[in-house]
C-alpha cells in the first residue's frame, strides 16, 4: 500500500509541475495561482520524503 501511495503522490507532484509550467508560459501568468500550485507541490514533496 505504501508504494501505491507514493506513486499517487508522485503523479500529483508531476501534474502540479505541468500546471506550473503551463501557467508560467502564459503571456501574463497569475502569480496567486502559481503561488498556490507551488505550495501544493511542496506539501506533496514533503509528504513523499516523510514516507
Amino acid at each position: 500500500m505504501e508504494a501505491s501511495h507514493v506513486s499517487a503522490l508522485q503523479l500529483k507532484h508531476a501534474g502540479l509541475e505541468r500546471q506550473i509550467q503551463q501557467e508560467m508560459s502564459r503571456p501574463a501568468p497569475d502569480t496567486a495561482t502559481l503561488q498556490l500550485l507551488k505550495k501544493q507541490k511542496l506539501r506533496i514533496k514533503e509528504a513523499i520524503e516523510h514516507i
